[in-house]
Order: structure tokens, then C-alpha cells, then sequence
């Protein structure tokens, strides 16, 4: 094995499917003799901290507050030049960044420090769903100068490699997937914890239980989860919903169930770690995003044998195969969704034995960490074949 620096670069290390990603990878790159440090920016509050991973895993790991602000000129002209200086210093074979800001800053200083190889994933992307189509035109065109300073580019899945060659971001042959690898264990042995959330919350085994795990923000389009739940307790559900996560909606979602004359039957956990109780005891998961890339929760719920009901955008129909691995649903239709809902709670095991073998075999977490380890030690050996 090759043994080089690697800096990794993410924007701030809040509770989701980037951070994991990052920690566990670079986690899994120094046991296979890569030299690996991480640097991240500082999350807010309301997005829950993951940074205590870096010490979990033992990484060579810097904290940069600028690189997790809001954008502005001074502010990132500051934090780019910190990343520049530390690149000197280190002088890094492999710069790989994750998320758009660390993307752009990391890029460029990398480009300035002279580091021989640039490599970004991209774990979704904020072409649509975010902002406007004026500002979005923006981030394309800009996106597209940062892929020229790449060596290569990462995608999740094969949806979202395919949105970026919608958008000529860069050619097909620059453009490579490596899906989303994670610690799966926990999850698929976790029935041995069935009955200990549901106890927290005080709700008898006989009653369902719908859960959606994600951060409260408008991406994550929870709207669409609470007006199927309040369709369905209408028309006389017997049931609970549960909302896993914090972020800036939460007090608005909380009021709007409060409103809507449901708020006795949602139930709102905040941030929470031990996600493998909460699978133990879910009857379904529904994910209502707008925009995803691979999301974790289906992952790890699909590991956890249990049925999930998911919005068919970005990278979740490369996991989800309907009807067969779980159930895809539009974002604009309540009827269709609680009907969904309704049936996935009757799932046959031929469904969850098919979803758990799916994500057991294609986001195994060292089988991620080996194609990275080959991908680096290709990039390297080509590197120093043109020099």
C-alpha cells in the first residue's frame, strides 16, 4: 500500500450522512496505511454536533469556525488562505473535500497550494430544491470551474452522477461512483433492542408506529409527513408518528401540529444517537425529502428490516427498488403517500429480506473504504507516472 497524506475537507460536522461518511472513511484509510487528517468548520447549534467522532476514531482532526459560517467574501477569502497555509505545511498528496462550501474553498486553495491530487464527492447536490433558478444557474457555472481544478469527482449514486452530465459539470470520465458505505452491524441485529423506545415513549407494541429521521429543515420536506399523518388520524388511524431530528423548523413543525389538532399523536425526540432502538421499534420509516443524495436513514433502515416509504428524488431510487426493496412515492400526492403507508405497514419478509441483503451488500462500509484505498492508489501511481 501507498502510504500518503490525505486531507479531507467538510464544511462542519453536523448529525448526518456527510459527517459519518467522512469520519468512518478517514477512520478506515489510516488502518490501510494512508497518512489521513480531516478539517471541518464549526455547526450551528440547531444542527446537532457530530465532531466528537474525530476523537472517537482517533483522526488527526482541525476545527476551522470560518469554514462552517455563512459565505461571505472576507470570511472565506480567510478561511481559504488557512486551508492554503495548511497545505503548505503538510503538503498533502490527496486533498478530498465533501459539501458544496468545503468544496469550493478546499478546491481552490488546493489548486493555489499546488497539491498534486484534488478529488470532491459530491453526497448530493443544490442544483434544485434550494434556492431560486437565478442563484442556481450561479452555483451550476461555478460548480463547473471547481470540476475543472479536479482530478475527479465522486458521486453517491449513479442519479446523481447523472444530474451532474445534465448539467455539464464536467466529462463522463472525470465523473466516477462510489456509494455510501456505512457500519451496518448495529442495525441489522438490532431487534434485540425491540421495545425499549417504544417504552420511553410509553406506546404499547400493538400500536403502529410511523418514524421519519432527518434534520428539520425545508429540504427535508416535512409538511408532506404531517399532512399524511393528520389525513390518516383523521380517517381514524389508531397510530403514532415520530420525529427524529432538530433544526430550524422544529418549532414551526411543532406548532403546525399543535394547529392541525394532531400534536398529541406526533411526537418530536429531537437529535438522538441510538437510532438502532428506534428501528428496533418502527412499524415504517417515510423520507419526504425534495433533494437527497443517499440517505442514511433508508440505509440504515432497510439494514434494520424495516419497510421504508421514500420520495423517488436524487439518489433514492438507485437504493430503493419499489415494491420489491420498499416503496417509492411522489412529492405531491397524500392520498398516494398514506395509501403507501398503509401498505407498507403489511410488508412481506420477501420485501425486507430483499431490502436488508441490498444495503448489506452494495453500502457495506469496508467495501467503501477498499474502493476509495484502490481509487487513491490509482490516482497516485498515475500521478507519478506522468511526472
Amino acid at each position: 500500500m501507498i502510504k500518503s497524506g490525505i486531507l479531507h475537507i467538510i464544511a462542519r460536522m453536523n448529525i448526518g450522512g456527510p459527517a459519518l461518511h467522512v469520519a468512518q472513511l478517514s477512520s478506515g484509510l489510516m488502518q490501510k496505511g494512508f497518512e489521513t487528517t480531516l478539517v471541518s468548520g464549526l455547526q450551528a447549534d440547531s444542527e446537532g454536533d457530530m465532531t466528537d467522532l474525530a476523537k472517537q476514531y482517533e483522526l488527526r482532526f482541525h476545527l476551522y469556525n470560518s469554514l462552517g459560517s455563512r459565505p461571505s467574501p472576507w470570511n472565506d477569502l480567510y478561511t481559504c488562505s488557512r486551508l492554503w497555509k495548511l497545505m503548505r505545511l503538510t503538503s498533502p498528496t490527496i486533498v478530498h473535500t465533501h459539501t458544496a462550501k468545503a468544496g469550493a474553498l478546499g478546491r481552490i486553495a488546493a489548486k493555489l497550494a499546488k497539491v498534486p491530487i484534488i478529488v470532491h464527492t459530491f453526497h448530493g447536490h443544490v442544483f434544485s430544491g434550494y434556492w431560486g433558478a437565478g442563484i442556481s444557474k450561479i452555483i451550476v457555472f461555478i460548480e463547473r470551474i471547481l470540476a475543472s481544478l479536479s482530478t475527479v469527482i465522486l458521486t453517491v449514486s449513479e442519479s446523481v452522477r447523472n444530474d451532474l452530465l445534465q448539467h455539464n459539470i464536467a466529462p463522463p470520465e472525470k465523473i466516477h461512483v462510489l456509494p455510501l458505505g456505512l457500519d451496518l452491524n448495529i442495525y441489522k441485529n438490532c431487534s434485540v433492542k425491540m421495545g425499549e423506545f417504544r417504552r420511553e415513549l410509553g406506546i404499547e407494541s400493538s400500536v403502529p408506529l410511523i418514524g421519519n429521521v432527518g434534520r428539520l429543515v425545508p429540504i427535508k420536506n416535512h409538511r408532506y409527513f404531517l399532512m399524511a399523518a393528520h389525513s390518516m388520524l383523521q380517517s381514524g388511524f389508531d397510530g403514532r408518528f415520530v420525529i427524529v431530528g432538530s433544526g430550524m423548523l422544529e418549532s414551526e413543525l411543532q406548532n403546525l401540529c399543535s394547529e392541525s389538532g394532531i400534536g398529541d399523536s406526533v411526537i418530536f425526540t429531537g437529535w438522538r444517537r441510538d437510532l438502532d432502538r428506534i428501528y428496533a421499534d418502527l412499524d415504517v420509516l417515510v423520507n419526504t425529502s425534495i433533494n437527497e443524495g443517499t440517505p442514511c436513514a433508508i440505509i440504515e433502515a432497510m439494514a434494520a428490516r424495516v419497510p421504508v416509504v421514500a420520495t423517488s428524488v436524487g439518489g433514492v431510487p438507485d437504493i430503493i427498488n419499489s415494491e420489491k426493496t420498499g416503496y417509492l412515492v411522489s412529492e405531491d400526492d397524500v392520498t398516494s403517500l398514506v395509501d403507501t403507508i398503509h401498505c407498507a405497514l403489511n410488508t412481506p419478509d420477501a420485501i425486507l429480506d430483499a431490502a436488508q441483503n441490498h444495503v448489506l451488500k452494495h453500502h457495506d462500509l469496508e467495501n467503501m473504504i477498499n474502493r476509495t484505498a484502490n481509487l487513491y492508489s490509482k490516482l497516485i501511481k498515475e500521478k507519478r507516472y506522468v511526472v
